[in-house]
This record gives C-alpha cells, sequence and structure tokens, in this order.
C-alpha cells in the first residue's frame, strides 16, 4: 500500500502497537515452547540430546542472521522486510505445530529463527523512525516495551495452559492467529519512509563472516552448558567464534558499503546501552531460569500456576518501562536512570537470598519479582531508545541488530554460565550433606546463581554512569532533543 501523505499520530501510535505485538508473539513463542517441549518430546520420541537442539536451532540461526536481517531492512525497506520476517514466523510455527516427527519440528525452528532474525531489527527500527525525537519518542519506546516484556510470563502462562488442557502443538499453532493482527496492522499502519538503493550490493563476505561468528558463539554457550566449560568442542567453538569475528571486523573497516558500519560503535552512549544491556539480559535469564526451577522442582508448582507466579514480575517490569522509565526519561540524565534502575534490581535479586526450600510465595518473593521488574524496566527503556539514537535512517536496522544482539548474547551467557555454576554448587552440596538435602542443595546452587545474577547488574549500572552522558533536561537529551544524525556511508 503506497502512502503519499505524511502519517497521522493515531497511525503513528497504531504502528508502535501493530510491531510491538509482533515482537511479543516471538517472545512468547519461546517461552511457550520451553513448557511444552517436554510433552513434545514424549510425542514425537525425540532423544535428549534432539530436545537440546529443538531450542538451540532456533537461538543459533536467530542469533547468527540478526545482523544481516538488520542490514537487510536498511536495504530493502523495513516494513517489506518486517511483514515478510512476521508471515514467515507464523508459518514455520505452524510446520512446527504440525510437525510429524523430530526432523520436520527442528527444521521449522530453524526457520522460525530465520524470520525472527529478519523481524526484530525491523521492529525496533520502524519505532525509531516513526518517533526519531522529542518526548513521544520515550512514550513509544515505554509503549513498546511495556508489551513485549509481557511475553516471556504470558507465554509461560499459556505455554502451561496450552499443554496441560490442549496439546503441546498449539504451543506453536497459536502463534498463527496470533500473527493475523499484526498482519493486517502492519499493512494498513506501518509506514516506511526509507527508499531502497537497488544499486547497493550487500555485504556477503560480512555476512558469511558475521552469521557464522555469531552462530559459533551462541553455539558456544550452549556446548558449556551441556558439555561444560573445559570441553575441547567448546573451547574450539569459542576459538573459532573468535576468530570470525574478528576477521569480519577487519573486514568491515575496510569495505566502503560494510555489513556493520563501525562508526555504529564509536558513539559511547549506544556502546553503554548495549553491553549494559547484556549485562541486564544475563541476569534476566539467570533470575527467570532459576525462580522457574525453584517453583517447580522445590515448590512442587505446576507449569500453568508456575506462569501465574511470574505474572508480579512481568506486570511490574511493563510499569517501570511504559510509565515510570517514560517519564523519567523527560526530566533525568539517562545514565542516572539507567544505573539507578540496575542498582534497585541488584538488591532485588540479592533478597532472593532469603529464599530457602520452604517460603511461602508472599510476601518475600513477591516483593523481590515486584521490585526486580520494576526496576529493570525503568533501566531498560532508556537502553533500548538509545540503542538507535543518533544513528542516520541508513543505518537504523543495524542499529536495532545491535541491541538485539546484545540481548541475545548476554542471555546465553547467563543461561549457560549461571546453570554451571548452579549445578556444581547443588553437587558439592550434595557430597557434604548427602542426598536427604535434595530440596536444600537446589536452593543452595540457586543462590549461588543469584548473586551472580546481582554481580552482573552492578557491573551494567557502573557501565551506564560511566559511559552514558547525554545531559540533563534543559540542554540536548534523548528524549527532547532532535538527534544529530550520522552520514552514512551506504
Amino acid at each position: 500500500m503506497k502512502h503519499t501523505s505524511p502519517p497521522t499520530d493515531k497511525e503513528r501510535w497504531l504502528s508502535v502497537v501493530t510491531v510491538s505485538a509482533a515482537q511479543f508473539i516471538v517472545i512468547a513463542n519461546g517461552a511457550i515452547l520451553n513448557v511444552a517441549l517436554p510433552s513434545a518430546q514424549a510425542d514425537l520420541h525425540i532423544s535428549d540430546g534432539g530436545r537440546q537442539w529443538v531450542l538451540t536451532a532456533y537461538t543459533l540461526i536467530f542469533g547468527g542472521l540478526l545482523l544481516l536481517g538488520g542490514r537487510l531492512g536498511d536495504l530493502f525497506g523495513r516494513k517489506r522486510v518486517f511483514l515478510i520476517g512476521l508471515i514467515g514466523f507464523a508459518a514455520a510455527s505452524a510446520i512446527g505445530g504440525l510437525a510429524p516427527g523430530a526432523g520436520v519440528l527442528l527444521a521449522a525452528r530453524a526457520l522460525q529463527g530465520v524470520f525472527g532474525a529478519l523481524l526484530a531489527p525491523a521492529v525496533l527500527s520502524l519505532i525509531s523512525l516513526a518517533f526519531p525525537a522529542g518526548k513521544e519518542r520515550a512514550k513509544a519506546f515505554g509503549l513498546f516495551a511495556a508489551i513485549t516484556t509481557s511475553g516471556s510470563a504470558l507465554g509461560l502462562l499459556l505455554g502451561g495452559l496450552l499443554t496441560q488442557y490442549v496439546s503441546w502443538r498449539w504451543a506453536l499453532l497459536v502463534s498463527v492467529p496470533l500473527s493475523l493482527l499484526p498482519v493486517f496492522g502492519g499493512i494498513a499502519f506501518v509506514r516506511d519512509d526509507s527508499r531502497p538503493d537497488g544499486t547497493t550490493r550487500l555485504d556477503l563476505p560480512g555476512a558469511v563472516l558475521a552469521t557464522l561468528g555469531l552462530a559459533s558463539l551462541v553455539y558456544g554457550f550452549s556446548l558449556a552448558q551441556s558439555h561444560g566449560w573445559g570441553d575441547r568442542v567448546t573451547l574450539a567453538t569459542f576459538t573459532a567464534s573468535v576468530l570470525l569475528l574478528v576477521s569480519f571486523v577487519v573486514l568491515q573497516a575496510r569495505r566502503r558499503a560494510p555489513l556493520l558500519p563501525l562508526r555504529l560503535l564509536t558513539d559511547r552512549n549506544r556502546v553503554g546501552a548495549y553491553l549494559s544491556a547484556a549485562l541486564a539480559l544475563f541476569s534476566l535469564y539467570g533470575v527467570s531460569l532459576f525462580l522457574t526451577f525453584y517453583l517447580q522442582a522445590v515448590k512442587g508448582y505446576s507449569p500453568a500456576l508456575t506462569g501465574v507466579a511470574f505474572l508480579p514480575l512481568v506486570t511490574a517490569q511493563a510499569f517501570g518501562a511504559a510509565w515510570l522509565g517514560s517519564r523519567l526519561l523527560t526530566r533525568i540524565r539517562p545514565g542516572t536512570i539507567m544505573a539507578g534502575g540496575y542498582l534497585g534490581a541488584a538488591l532485588s535479586a540479592l533478597l532472593l537470598l532469603l529464599l530457602d526450600a520452604d517460603s511461602p510465595f508472599s510476601p518475600l518473593l513477591l516483593i523481590a519479582q515486584i521490585g526486580f521488574g520494576l526496576f529493570l524496566g525503568v533501566a531498560l527503556m532508556p537502553a533500548t531508545t538509545l540503542a538507535t539514537h543518533g544513528v542516520g535512517p541508513d543505518d537504523a536496522g543495524v542499529a536495532s541488530a545491535m541491541i538485539n544482539i546484545s540481548q541475545q548474547v548476554g542471555g546465553s551467557i547467563g543461561t549457560a554460565l549461571l546453570n554451571t555454576l548452579a549445578t556444581s554448587a547443588t553437587a558439592g552440596y550434595l557430597v557434604s550433606h548427602g542426598s536427604a538435602f535434595h530440596e536444600a542443595a537446589l536452593v543452595h546452587g540457586y543462590r549461588l546463581a543469584y548473586v551472580w545474577a546481582a554481580g552482573a547488574l552492578f557491573a551494567a549500572a557502573l557501565v551506564a554512569g560511566v559511559l552514558i552522558n547525554l545531559s540533563a533536561p534543559g540542554r540536548r537529551t534523548l528524549a527532547t532533543a532532535e538527534p544529530a544524525r550520522e552520514k552514512s556511508a551506504v
């Protein structure tokens, strides 16, 4: 649909809801499948190794292709890439839901990764271009955060209900009807004023190096979780990743039209946003993982009840991002907001150390969840807006991909490292206390993970405080000033 007039305010806000809903589907799908996977494994006779690949196939492809997906949107139009990614993701979900065997399910998960990598960077760049500056930009990213942050918790709830009362297949099939609204909304309301340049060639060597390097990095963390950090294959995978990514950076410095313009990494505010977001997701993935284990393995919650138990965290996170964070961003330096939010989340994570095997849900766990979600939402909201701050339209997609990559890598490291640490601590506790103290041993391992999660958040606060130096209101700020756009070389 060709638009000749500028979008109305109503169309711009409907476009934010549309693209946020699409991102919600991608996030929720991952959480839903985590709950449904044991049932799928039994139904399709998948081995334990194959079960891990159902998860890894997606994360490998998604993480590896994010940078390429962002650049494709810059070159060929973000709305076009957004719709292709959304429709393709829904189709891949349908294939997975109807899979007759493990092979088809694995292929469907890989396809989900391909189309998810097209979709995710396009979402952020479309919001950034629709609201380039002003208080409305903060509100738009707050609305995006409110919708998307609910994806994991509502995905756990929906996955538990569908698996328990319908079928695990609907954990994947549900993405098809959920995608209808954002598809039609994308066609009707989403604008993309960029003019794809057919003369610009895609940096294919750079795309190959970036995809293989990022996929190897994500796979290395997956291997570390299952085989250990000292395993030869794990170390070889990390070595290959380093060599590939170093070669990629060298190549990008020499190309006239690079896949990743290195100037995007010379701005201290964007680098601070990327690093702090990676550390925050390290913590979020770890806390969510071990709270899930605690509720199900120690407290005996069902999958559906576990999803309900996470609602305080996700509600607080959505409120922190959509209402509190967006309002603070128009009044206070973003670095101050982020540092304070990360510190508050770190202290909330440390409250989890007080949990033991027979602790009631309220008040301790309830207060810790609300504090963790609220402060993390406040901090991540400006981090997301900083990802594309001051970036020219030609580079909006790849800048958006970088914040997604930061979160993906941070989450992967958190899952692998904290799981290894917690498992080792649990095993050591059982050796010294005996098998009769199984639940206490689990809680002991979880506590170590919470300490590391809090440490990552303290580090995120330090990064935000040191690197992010945008000025306070009354001068040029993230929320109220028109950013100085970088000249694109594309």
